[in-house]
């Protein structure tokens, strides 16, 4: 197969990210058309095409799961993704509010020799600025936490390991909060039904207000 075109790795990339958050290799259509803002219908026609191409079993009527060439190609185009935004954070000091989307689109035109280049002078990081672990060069992974802030019990003590990294206000609003990968926070409370999370972050005194929403997208270990 010719190389995937930049469509194709959005949608592989996006399976895989799904994946990783329910820890279910079958991700469901919906799951896909959220992570992508597109209609079910496309994402249906898509799986069809993916599975043509020997990149996911489509499952009809309940989405799709990567195979081995799929997973491949996902993890190349995501090495690629978090490479970019360490570089761009830790070289050029772009804030990590802003770097996932400086990423989503270079990822797909960063050549490999460059890739190897960013690698090496960054010292062959491990994890992004937002905790997600980077691909190793062979396309291996270290396994990611599936609990959530939302998880731990009032009075439980927990380490952030990594956050999502898609929405540039509540990065901001964590960034704030100085609730970043590796810190520990003891969580307090929690409101009635829905919330809010009460959170005291190590070293501070202070009880922080995390909404349900939020901390479902902050995984802690």
């Amino acid at each position: 197969m010719s190389a995937p075109s930049a469509a194709i790795e959005d949608y592989v990339k996006a399976i895989f990210m799904a994946e990783t958050e329910i820890g279910d290799p079958l991700v469901s259509t919906k799951a896909v058309a959220a992570r992508m803002d597109v209609s079910a219908a496309s994402v249906t026609n898509m799986l069809k095409r993916l599975d043509t191409l020997g990149l996911v079993e489509h499952v009809p009527y309940r989405g799709g799961r990567l195979t081995a060439a799929g997973r491949k190609v996902a993890l190349e185009v995501i090495r690629h993704h978090r490479l970019l935004e360490t570089y761009l954070a830790e070289a050029l000091g772009v804030p990590w509010d802003a770097v996932h989307k400086e990423a989503e689109v270079l990822e797909h035109v960063l050549s490999e020799e460059l890739e190897d280049r960013i690698a090496a002078l960054l010292g062959d990081p491990t994890n992004d600025p937002h905790g997600h672990p980077i691909p190793a060069k062979d396309g291996t992974m270290p396994p990611a936490s599936h609990r959530t802030l939302w998880d731990v019990m009032d009075g439980e003590p927990a380490a952030i390991e990594r956050v999502a990294d898609r929405d540039a206000e509540a990065l901001r609003y964590l960034d704030a909060l100085g609730m970043r990968p590796g810190v520990r926070l003891e969580v307090v409370g929690r409101g009635p039904v829905g919330g809010p999370l009460m959170v005291k972050v190590a070293g501070s005194q202070a009880e922080r207000a995390i909404s349900r929403e939020l901390a479902e997208v902050v995984w802690v270990s």
